[in-house]
C-alpha cells in the first residue's frame, strides 16, 4: 500500500507512520511557548537521531557505521554470554538478511524470534511505503526519507543542527581516527552525536549537559519536507542512506487549537487551562515523534506560560519555574529512562499544590513504616542481576531508591477542589505507595505528582511517568473509590510504563495487571482489615466485574472483545518500523472495559492455581527482570508457567490461554466453567438478604392503599460502597419499584452523598423508574461526572420519553464545548 493513498483519519485503525528501523530518536529536546488565550503550543523540536537496527550500511567514507552500537549492546547483556558478531560490511548490504542481532541499541528483545526477517510481512501491517527507503539501498538513486509521526501541525521549518558549534563537543571526536576523506563537518556533526548519545549511564548529567548546548546550536542548512494527514517526511537532497542523514535536526513547528493531543479548556474554578489527556492519537498533535513503541527515547523540555500557570510534566525533577520577563515564567522538565513518546504528558493551568497540615503528615508516615519492606527480603537478591534494559541510571539498581517505601509526592487542583483533596486524597497517597512497594518493590520512578484534571476527563484516571491525573469523580463520597483508583493508577508505574506492552493492542498487559494488583494494594493499604475481610471484598469486587463483562459482551462487538487482536502477527512490524494499531480509532473502545475485565480474570485465574503467595513473588521476579523493556504476551506467561510446580500446571501451556483467554471474543471458557465462587461470599449474601427486604416493601406498599406506612417496620444495615453497587444493580433487575421506595432508598443510604459508582447505579434506577425527584441528580452527575456519564446519555433516550430526552438534550448542550472527542462522538451518536 502506498503511503500517498492517504489514511482516512475517522477510519478504526490508528497508523504508526515512523520508520523507526531505519533512524530512531534517541532523544527529544522541546522548546516550547504556550498561549492559553489563542490556544496555541508554538516553539521548536531537537532530535538527536542514531541509525536503526534494519539499517547497517557503509557510510560515503567507507567506514562502518555505528560499530559501537554493537559494543553497547555487550554492555547491555553482559549477564548472558555475548554472541555479537563482527558484522562482515557486505553482508550488511544484502538486504538485513543478518538480522538474527538487530539491536538498536534499545531492544533487547532482539534476538528473540521477533527478528526474522520482516520484509515479507508487509501486508500483516498494512503499510509499507513505496517512498521508503527499503528501495532506496538498493537502487541508490533516491534520497532517504526520515518519516515521523504528526498530525494537525504546522510544521514551519525543519534544519541540520551544527553540533559541532558546540565548544566542548571536541572531546567526543578524538579518539575518532578520521580519514581525510570523512573530515567532512557532516560527518563529524554525526559522529558527535552519536558519541553523546551513546554515553555510559553514570555520565547522565554530562549528556544532558551536552544535549542542552546541542540544541541551541545554530542552524546549518534548512532540510526538505513534507506533511501528510499522519506523517511529516523530512529529506535532505542527495544523502541516500540513513548513516549519512543528518542525525541532530530542529523542527519549528505550531500545534493547532483543534489538534487532538491536547485539550483546551477551563478548569473547576473557571480558568483556562491545557492538558494531554490521553487522545487515542497519543503525542503527535503536541510534537512530531516517533509512535511505534519501540522507539524508546529520553526528553527534555522548556516549556513558557504567563505566571499564574503552573506546568507539570512527566519529568523526574520537579521543575522550579525562572522568571523570564515580567509576566512569563519558564518550566524545565527531563527524563533520564527511556520511554515510548507517547508518555509524555503535560498539563498548565492555575493548579494549587494541596499540603497538608502538619500534624496530619507525620501521622500518615508513622502508620505506614510496618510494611514498608517487601514481605519476603529474599526478593531483594534479584537486585544483585544485571538489567535487562538499555543503560540508563535505573533505581533497581541504586540501593537507597530501593529502600524508599514512599516516594516524595505532590498533589494538585483547582483552587475550588483543594479542600476535598485534603479530605481523603492526600492521606491515601503514601499508604498506597507503600501498599504498591510491600507487593512489587522497587518504585520504578523517583517522584509523583497527582493532578485532579478538568471535568472533561474522559476516564477516571490516567497514569504517566512521574505523574497522574485523577478525576474529581474520585473524590467524592469516602475514600473507596479514590483509594482503589489511586491504587490503579499507581500499579501503572510498574505495568504499563515501566515496563510497556511491545505492541499496543495488547493493552491487556498493563490494564489487566493494574486492575489485579489494584485490589491487592488496597488490602495492603486498609492496615485494619483481617484476612477474611479482605477475602471478602475481592470476591464481591469479582462478581461486579463478571456482571460488567457479561453485560459488555453481551453489548458489544465481537471484535472489540479479542485482547489478542492481530493473534500470530502481535508485535510485528513492517520492514521499514511502520504498523497499525488496530481499532486504535474506534470512539466506542474508549468506554470498554473487556481489557481490564479479561485481563483481571486470567490473571486471578492464575493466582488461584498457583496460591497467591508464589504468584506474587513470580510477579516481583517478572519486574526485576522486565523493568525497562516491552514486552508481549507470551514473555510473561512462559515465565511464570516456568515457575509453576508440574502437579499446579493443570494443562496450562501459553499455547491454551492464548487459545481460551487472549485470542477469543466471549466470556473466556475458563471462566464460564470455575462457577461463581462469589456466590458464598458473605458480604454478597448480607446484600442478597438486603435486596429481598425492599422487594418485600415495594410489595406491601404497592398493596396498601394507606397512604401511611409504618417506617419503623423494617431496619436496613449499614452497606460498603461496592455492596450498595451491587444492590442497586439488583434492584435494577426489579420491573417496577414505586416512587416511595426509591425516596425511602435514597434516603436510608443517603445515595446523593455516595461515590461515583454508586450514584452512577441510582441514576439508572431514577431514569429506568422515571423518578422526577431524582432528575437534578442524573444532571449533576452528566455535569460533573463525566468520566463515567457517557452511557447514561443512552439511558435516557432508549425509554422515549419526552422529559428524559429533553433532560439528556440539555445537559449536552451544556457539556459539548469542552467534551472529550470520543465522548463527545459516542453521545451525539445516541442523541441525533
Amino acid at each position: 500500500m502506498n503511503m500517498e493513498t492517504q489514511l482516512d483519519p475517522m477510519k478504526d485503525d490508528l497508523p504508526l507512520m515512523a520508520n523507526t528501523s531505519y533512524m530512531l530518536v534517541k532523544h527529544y529536546v522541546l522548546d516550547l511557548d504556550v498561549d492559553l488565550k489563542s490556544k496555541v503550543i508554538e516553539g521548536s523540536i531537537v532530535l538527536f537521531l542514531e541509525t536503526g537496527s534494519q539499517y547497517r550500511q557503509t557510510s560515503s567514507a567507507g567506514k562502518v557505521c555505528c560499530q559501537s552500537q554493537f559494543d553497547e549492546s555487550c554492555k547491555m547483556r553482559a549477564s548472558e554470554p555475548c554472541h555479537v558478531p563482527l558484522i562482515n560490511v557486505s553482508t550488511c548490504l544484502s538486504k538485513t538478511e543478518y538480522s538474527d542481532f538487530a539491536v538498536s541499541g534499545k531492544e533487547e528483545e532482539a534476538t528473540s524470534d521477533e527478528n526474522s526477517n520482516h520484509s515479507n510481512s508487509e501486508q500483516a501491517s498494512g503499510i509499507s511505503s513505496s517512498k521508503d527507503c527499503s528501495d532506496t539501498e538498493n537502487h541508490g538513486n533516491k534520497d532517504f526519507l526520515l518519516v515521523l509521526d504528526c498530525c494537525d501541525l504546522s510544521v514551519l521549518k525543519v534544519e541540520e543542527v551544527d553540533v559541532a558549534a558546540v565548544s566542548g563537543t571536541e572531546k567526543f571526536t578524538r579518539s575518532a581516527k578520521l580519514t581525510g576523506a570523512s573530515k567532512e563537518l557532516e560527518n563529524l556533526r554525526n559522529l558527535i552525536v552519536h558519541e553523546l548519545v551513546t554515553l555510559p549511564a553514570d555520565h547522565w548529567k554530562e549528556q544532558l549537559y551536552y544535549f542542552t548546548h546541542c540544541s541551541q546550536a545554530p542552524g546549518c542548512g534548512e532540510l526538505l519536507f513534507s506533511t501528510g494527514t499522519w506523517s511529516l517526511e523530512i529529506r535532505k537532497s542527495g544523502i541516500r542512506t540513513p548513516a549519512d542523514f543528518p542525525h541532530a535536526i530542529r523542527i519549528w513547528y505550531k500545534t493547532k487549537p483543534e489538534g487532538r493531543s491536547v485539550t483546551w479548556t477551563t478548569d473547576q474554578s473557571g480558568r483556562p487551562c491545557v492538558y494531554t489527556a490521553g487522545s487515542p492519537i497519543n503525542n503527535r498533535a503536541l510534537f512530531p515523534c516517533q509512535e511505534p513503541p519501540i522507539a524508546l527515547s529520553t526528553w527534555q523540555a522548556s516549556v513558557r506560560a504567563a505566571s499564574g500557570f503552573v506546568v507539570l510534566m512527566s519529568g523526574e525533577n520537579s521543575a522550579e519555574p525562572v522568571q523570564l520577563r515580567e509576566g512569563m515564567l519558564s518550566w524545565y522538565y527531563y527524563v533520564s529512562m527511556p520511554m515510548p513518546a507517547s508518555t509524555f504528558t503535560i498539563a498548565v493551568g492555575c493548579w494549587q499544590e494541596v499540603k497538608q497540615q502538619s500534624f496530619k503528615q507525620t501521622a500518615a508516615i508513622e502508620t505506614n513504616t510496618e510494611f514498608s519492606l517487601p514481605s519476603s527480603q529474599t526478593d531483594f537478591r534479584w537486585h544483585e542481576e544485571i538489567c535487562g534494559h538499555v543503560e540508563y541510571p535505573c533505581r533497581f539498581q541504586n540501593p537507597a531508591a530501593r529502600l524508599q517505601a514512599v516516594i516524595p509526592y505532590r498533589v494538585f487542583a483547582p483552587w475550588c477542589l483543594m479542600e476535598s483533596c485534603e479530605e481523603y486524597l492526600l492521606q491515601l497517597i503514601p499508604q498506597c505507595l507503600s501498599a504498591a512497594y510491600a507487593t512489587l518493590g522497587t518504585h520504578p520512578f523517583s517522584r509523583l505528582d497527582v493532578l485532579i484534571v478538568p471535568s472533561n476527563f474522559s476516564s477516571l484516571g490516567m497514569a504517566s511517568p512521574h505523574i497522574i491525573f485523577l478525576s474529581q469523580s474520585v473524590l467524592p463520597g469516602g475514600s473507596h473509590l479514590c483509594g482503589t483508583r489511586l491504587c490503579h493508577e499507581i500499579a501503572h508505574a510498574w505495568f504499563g510504563l515501566a515496563i510497556g506492552a511491545r505492541d499496543w493492542t495488547e493493552e491487556w498487559i498493563s490494564e489487566g495487571f493494574a486492575t489485579f494488583l489494584e485490589d491487592v494494594f488496597w488490602a495492603r493499604a486498609q492496615q485494619q482489615l483481617s484476612h477474611d475481610e479482605i477475602k471478602g471484598q475481592q470476591e464481591l469486587k469479582a462478581l461486579l466485574r463478571w456482571r460488567r463483562l457479561r453485560d459488555e459482551v453481551q453489548n458489544s462487538e465481537e471484535e472489540l472483545q479479542v485482547l489478542r487482536p492481530k493473534k500470530e502477527s502481535t508485535g510485528e512490524l513492517s520492514e521499514s518500523g511502520a504498523s497499525v494499531v488496530k481499532y486504535g480509532l474506534k470512539a466506542e473502545k474508549i468506554f470498554m472495559q473487556v481489557h481490564y475485565l479479561k485481563g483481571y480474570f486470567l490473571l486471578r485465574s492464575l493466582a488461584r492455581t498457583i496460591g497467591e503467595a508464589s504468584y506474587l513473588a513470580s510477579l516481583r521476579k517478572f519486574v526485576i527482570k522486565f523493568h525497562g523493556q516491552l514486552i508481549l504476551s507470551q514473555d510473561f506467561l512462559s515465565m511464570l508457567l516456568e515457575d509453576i510446580p508440574q502437579q499446579k500446571k493443570a494443562g496450562l501451556t501459553v499455547e491454551s490461554i492464548f487459545q481460551n483467554w487472549l485470542d477469543t471474543s466471549g466470556i473466556p471458557k475458563p471462566l464460564l466453567e470455575e462457577g461463581e465462587t462469589w456466590k458464598d461470599c458473605q458480604l454478597v449474601q448480607q446484600v442478597s438478604g438486603e435486596v429481598t427486604k425492599w422487594i418485600q416493601t415495594n410489595r406491601r406498599i404497592r398493596k396498601s392503599s394507606k397512604k401511611k406506612m409504618k417506617q419503623d417496620e423494617v431496619v436496613f444495615q449499614q452497606l460498603l460502597p461496592d455492596q450498595l453497587v451491587l444492590l442497586l444493580e439488583s434492584l435494577l433487575e426489579e420491573k417496577t419499584l414505586c416512587p416511595r421506595i426509591l425516596q425511602c432508598l435514597e434516603r436510608t443510604y443517603q445515595l446523593r452523598e455516595q461515590d461515583a459508582e454508586v450514584r452512577h447505579r441510582w441514576c439508572e434506577l431514577v431514569i429506568k423508574h422515571k423518578y422526577e425527584p431524582g432528575y437534578g441528580d442524573i444532571e449533576r452527575f452528566l455535569r460533573e461526572d463525566q468520566a463515567m456519564g457517557v452511557y447514561l446519555y443512552g439511558e435516557l433516550m432508549v425509554n422515549e420519553d419526552a422529559k428524559q430526552q429533553e433532560l439528556a438534550q440539555k445537559c449536552f448542550a451544556a457539556a459539548q464545548e469542552h467534551m472529550d472527542a470520543s465522548s463527545a462522538k459516542v453521545v451525539a451518536e445516541m442523541l441525533f
